[in-house]
């Protein structure tokens, strides 16, 4: 009766123990999904700010080409209009997967697939913020 009583013992604690072990490695996962989001999420208003300048780049570029006469402003717009896309598309990805991201769910897979996405977007933010530094050198 007694080695019974052990073993169902040792396997109940072997069982919450893999229990556990699960809801660590999900958590693990959700947590650095969230760090990843905390880390990119202030570029938005950076993002926002950016866009409300090439807005006014776009509507002033004949009188900027006037003071610089080396200004392709054909050039200029496609790779500003193509900022401005970059930006938009980078914050509307990241308010997508805030409304659809499920903190609760702590199912592994899915804890999994979002610090994916989390991260893929990173990359996007990434080449967004490089991609300003590139496009606006001219205007600085």
């Amino acid at each position: 009766m007694k080695t019974i009583a052990l073993i169902t013992t040792a396997l109940t604690i072997t069982f919450a123990s893999c229990q556990n072990s699960n809801q660590n490695k999900d958590q693990v996962f959700s947590e650095q999904a969230i760090a990843v989001h905390d880390e990119i999420m202030p570029q938005i208003s950076s993002f926002d700010k950016t866009t409300l300048l090439i807005d006014s780049l776009l509507k002033n570029l004949e009188t900027i080409s006037t003071q610089r006469a080396e200004l392709d402003t054909v050039n200029a717009r496609i790779e500003l209009t193509q900022l401005k896309d970059s930006l938009n598309d980078a914050t509307d990805h990241m308010m997508m997967w805030m409304k659809d991201y499920d903190p609760a769910n702590q199912e592994t897979a899915y804890q999994k697939e979002e610090l994916e996405k989390i991260n893929k977007m990173k990359v996007k933010f990434d080449r967004a913020q490089q991609q300003i530094t590139k496009t606006l050198a001219p205007f600085n």
